[in-house]
């Protein structure tokens, strides 16, 4: 598949590269708005992290997929339209879906001081 320009696909790399930059700029405004407990440098970590994921997918569409899924993860974030629970998913220490929420039986509960 050709580009209207010839490069044969070489644009997305530099799409990639430009999302990514600009979300790791925004990673203090994404730190204020939703209250993130971690330093700056944290979330820009996990930015990249998640970016890095996707490193070596080389198919043109998948990668059109990506950067649309990217772009509007985006928008939802800067315009405040998830909230501070879908924010702290993404980082393991806070995962809130991690381990049992309520105690296996009424006596481990009634050890731990729970009613």
């Amino acid at each position: 598949m050709k580009w209207e320009n010839g490069d044969n696909g070489r644009q997305t790399g530099e799409e990639k590269r430009q999302q990514l930059t600009t979300m790791l700029r925004q990673a203090p405004e994404i730190q204020t708005m939703y209250s993130v407990p971690f330093p700056v440098s944290t979330v820009r970590t996990r930015i990249r992290q998640e970016f890095e994921r996707h490193r070596f997918v080389n198919k043109l569409p998948v990668v059109d997929v990506l950067l649309f899924q990217s772009n509007s993860d985006y928008q939802e974030t800067m315009n405040f339209w998830r909230q501070t629970t879908h924010i702290m998913g993404y980082f393991n220490e806070e995962s809130f879906k991690k381990g049992p929420k309520l105690p296996s039986s009424f006596i481990e509960g009634f050890l731990e001081g729970r009613n």
